[in-house]
């Protein structure tokens, strides 16, 4: 039995617009301007915190723990993948990372890693917003960075 709708192109484009958003926030080191894109009581899971309700706690426990020590930061758009209620307000959407890490000595590693983000609007055509985050690095993968990189231009 398949109980997934088709995704209308405009909504699968909202939800890989949500992705390259967080990709650019997070390889700018930029919380602030990252806001926006998530709700005020997002409930998140994390590598340093296992439950967050709310975006500042995701920003204090999560984002800044993170976004500084690592490089490059990008999702492969073309495979982002989505579920879209029928009133097209809501989406799951589900991709893959990668980015560099690096190790106490400074050396690089891959960091590749997976997300899950609920995402909501008010209307049709509004950018979504998220919901509930669930970010998790792949198997075998270093799950801390020691890179020290402040904020940059957005990219």
């Amino acid at each position: 039995m398949n109980l997934r709708s088709p995704v209308q192109p405009d909504d699968l484009a909202a939800v890989r617009a949500w992705f390259d958003t967080l990709s650019k926030h997070c390889r700018a080191v930029d919380y602030e301007s990252a806001r926006p894109i998530f709700a005020d009581d997002m409930i998140a899971f994390g590598t340093f915190t296992d439950f967050m309700i709310g975006r500042d706690l995701a920003e204090q426990k999560q984002w800044r723990n993170v976004w500084g020590t690592i490089r490059e930061f990008r999702y492969d758009l073309d495979k982002i993948e989505a579920i879209v209620s029928a009133d097209r307000l809501t989406a799951v959407g589900m991709g893959v990372w990668q980015s560099d890490g690096f190790h106490p000595n400074g050396d690089k590693f891959d960091r590749p890693g997976r997300t899950t983000v609920v995402l909501g609007r008010k209307a049709v055509g509004d950018p979504f917003v998220a919901t509930h985050t669930h970010m998790s690095l792949f198997r075998g993968t270093p799950d801390q960075s020691y890179g020290k990189f402040a904020r940059s231009a957005v990219v």
